[in-house]
Parts: C-alpha cells; structure tokens; sequence
C-alpha cells in the first residue's frame, strides 16, 4: 500500500477547508418581500457590498448572492427604504423574508403665500383679490345670453330660411320632404334631452329599488316613457314629485308588459 506523506494530507485538508468556508459563509439567499400578507413585485434588492443587484417577481420573490456581513438594501418609490446585514443564520437557512411598510410624506411646516390665507374657505374667499372676469355678459354684449342652436335646429332654420336674392332652398327642402325629416330629427332630439334631465334627477338605484326596473333595461323603460303623449308636458314643469309619480304608475305598466313582476 503506498504511504501518503504529511504535505499531501495538510494540503488536501485545507482545500476541503476552503471549498466548507465558501460554502458556509457565501451563496444565493433565496427571499420573498411582503406587505401584510401579499407578495410586492417590482422591489429593488441590492447588494452594496458586493455591487449587485436583482428585483422581486410578481409574487414578490427574488434570489441575490450573498456572504456574512453583506448589507441587503430593500427599496421601492412607494415603500419605506429597508437595510438587512447578513447574519450567520440567513446565510444557514438561506432564505430570508422582508416586511416593508408604506413611505409617509410628512410636511413639517407649511406657509401660505402670498396672501395670509388662515386655510377657512370661507373667511379666505373674502380676503383673497378679486380680478374682473371678462366675458360676453360682464362686458354688456348683445345676445350674450342666447343659448347656442343645436345642430339639428341650425339645419332646419336653414332649411325653411334659405338665402340669396331668390331663397329656393325653403321651397326645394318642403318639395323633398328634408324640412319634414329635420322636424322629425329636432323633435328627437329634444325628446332625447328630456330624457336625459330626468335621468340626472334620479340615480340609477332608485329605478331598482322603488321602481323595480332591472338595471339593464332602465334605458328601454325610458323610451317606453318617452312614447307616453304626457311625457312632454310633464318633464318640461320640472316638477320632480310629478315627474317620479309619472314614472311609478309608467313602471307597474312596464313591468307587467314585460312580465317582470
């Protein structure tokens, strides 16, 4: 049997040694960073010490190198920054988890400028300068309050007023049928806007709950509104408890047309 001298045996033995050390003092820490309980994703975890670096997956996992002693600095816009040293024991468990807290922004002082206000609405609403707003009504212009036609009634007064010496479009339009279609557009129209103020005087819950007009169908219980000859009338007073006892005795009809009771 060969005989193996001292040199070969230390030699070997401090190579073991050396290969055990970097074993038991560097390598990869696996590690999840939370917030409560969920996962966060897009975390900056960085290696300072050994300048590198990696990011947190969509569960909020990441895997960086590491040896005892290294600073692992946690960081995102909206989280308060973290630094974590590598100890003996993250580096036996290879495994590490991080909690981090949300980033408050606190003023310590703040001064407002330039007019003293106290922050009461009210009392800085009186005190504050007022400059002269320049519009058609402040400087006294003609028709500064007509309302502006729409575009079905710029057509029709088009269409019945013509223009030129001789105005042939009134009489070409009356002769097609076109001022008959624009009357029928603009009386559509303005069916339609009534429509919609009612639907702004109530929200939609209440045609669900008082009403039980299904939420998908309360654009079709409208229209069977709208085709009511008392429609017109009653939306145009304005008076919301007409309006709604309108559209309660309207309801149980739909609803029994429908078979929805």
């Amino acid at each position: 049997m060969p005989r193996i001298s001292l040199p070969t045996i230390l030699f070997f033995f401090f190579c073991s040694l050396s290969l055990w050390s970097q074993d038991f003092f560097s390598g990869p820490i696996n590690g999840k960073v939370v917030q409560g309980t969920r996962g966060i994703p897009d975390v900056h975890v960085m290696n300072i010490s050994a300048s590198t670096a990696t990011i947190t997956n969509a569960l909020g996992s990441f895997s960086i190198t590491a040896s005892i002693g290294d600073s692992l600095v946690f960081s995102a816009i909206q989280l308060e920054s973290k630094t974590i040293v590598v100890s003996t024991e993250i580096m036996e468990s290879q495994s590490l988890v991080v909690y981090m807290e949300d980033r408050v922004n606190l003023l310590d002082e703040v001064i407002l400028r330039p007019y003293n206000l106290s922050g009461e609405l009210a009392r800085d609403m009186q005190n504050a300068p007022k400059e002269k707003v320049y519009v058609a009504s402040t400087l006294g212009l003609p028709n500064a309050y007509v309302k502006p036609k729409t575009l079905a009634e710029r057509r029709l007064f088009e269409a019945v007023t013509g223009g030129g010496l001789v105005p042939l479009n009134p009489v070409i339009n009356a002769i097609t049928g076109r001022t008959k279609y624009l009357k029928k557009v603009l009386e559509t129209e303005n069916k339609y806007a009534r429509t919609e103020r009612v639907m702004a005087f109530y929200p939609d819950s209440l045609y669900v709950s008082e009403l039980h007009i299904p939420s998908n169908r309360i654009s079709d219980f409208m229209y069977f509104c709208e085709v009511d000859a008392e429609f017109n009338s009653i939306v145009d007073s304005r008076d919301k408890l007409k309006i709604w006892e309108f559209l309660k005795v309207k309801s149980a009809a739909y609803r029994a047309n429908n078979d929805l009771d």
